[in-house]
């Protein structure tokens, strides 16, 4: 588990830049064939934007209230600058939640072993971490879900933004399962396989998706 957790955390690193650097490039790109475009052929959203997005970024989202977010080429350009901003906060934030749940897993292997005032300290320590881990995971997601929409539509068949997608519903539904399992595990002490095993698959396949974005 440490080993998986420094290799992703180090692919993360390294490829921050270089994807920062792809989207400032297709922006431009974008925004230059925008300008030799006529006003009335000019597509400023993909077709397919998440529910999210569309409540806050579509033609009659929220943000169109702001004069800043208009919907205009120029200040789609600089709301393609926040999507970016908020993307990396997306992938720094995911790496620092993985971290996290890493060290939780770690005192909750211990807590099944632990007795005595040793098992309330780790008992303290495990739920201050989960605290921590549950608000870095959905911070991190509403930072995904919340972002503008890009300028594209997306392509047919396989890529990994569709596998990091899928993932993403599969740590969802284990991350939600392992709460309402660690809020039943007092009165129910069985229930601590199915806990367990909710939380190693929330950890793995958010590590899988947080992997599979960079390649």
């Amino acid at each position: 588990m440490r080993a998986l957790l420094l290799i992703t955390l180090l692919v993360s690193l390294v490829s921050l830049k270089s994807h920062a650097q792809k989207d400032t490039t297709a922006t431009v790109d974008l925004l230059g064939e925008m300008n030799k475009t006529a006003p009335e052929k000019t597509k400023l959203l993909p077709d397919k934007i998440l529910f999210t997005q569309r409540i806050f970024w579509g033609e009659k989202g929220l943000m169109r209230n702001f004069n800043v977010f208009e919907l205009t080429p120029e200040k789609r350009q600089k709301e393609l600058k926040v999507r970016r901003t908020m993307l990396v906060a997306h992938q720094v934030m995911g790496m620092l939640t993985l971290g996290g749940m890493v060290a939780q897993g770690i005192v909750g292997a211990k807590l099944y072993s632990a007795t005595g005032s040793n098992y309330q300290s780790l008992k303290d320590t495990h739920e201050g971490l989960a605290a921590a881990v549950n608000v870095g995971y959905f911070s991190t997601a509403a930072l995904s879900l919340f972002a503008p929409p890009k300028m594209l539509n997306e392509r047919k068949g396989y890529s990994s933004i569709k596998l990091h997608r899928g993932l993403a519903i599969i740590h969802l539904s284990a991350m939600i399962a392992t709460n309402i399992l660690a809020g039943s595990l007092g009165g129910n002490p069985s229930l601590r396989p199915y806990h367990r095993a909710a939380a190693y698959t929330a950890f793995g396949a958010f590590a899988a998706s947080m992997i599979v974005i960079k390649f």
